[in-house]
């Protein structure tokens, strides 16, 4: 069980720094260089500081929920 234990840590490690780098590095840290790209009438940096980490965190919960039923199968914890 401590590798069942091992890889879902490595999981929400992975999770939680892509979001961290969505939405901290992409809104607020590049938001300068990507002002110029816009996307639905609003600035890319904006865009990301609004909608697209809240977004990413959307696409990281479904990420995350197929990836765990995978790990289950593979250690043989699958919920029937």
């Amino acid at each position: 069980m401590s590798g069942y234990w091992q890889a879902n840590l490595r999981l929400i490690f992975i999770c939680l720094a892509v979001w961290a780098l969505c939405s901290h590095f992409a809104a607020i840290l590049l938001r300068s260089v990507l002002m110029g790209i816009s996307v639905g009438g609003a600035d890319l940096g904006f865009w990301f500081a609004q909608q697209g980490s809240i977004l990413v965190f959307i696409a990281i919960i479904f990420f995350y929920a197929r990836q765990m039923n995978k790990l289950d199968e593979q250690f043989g914890v699958k919920e029937e």
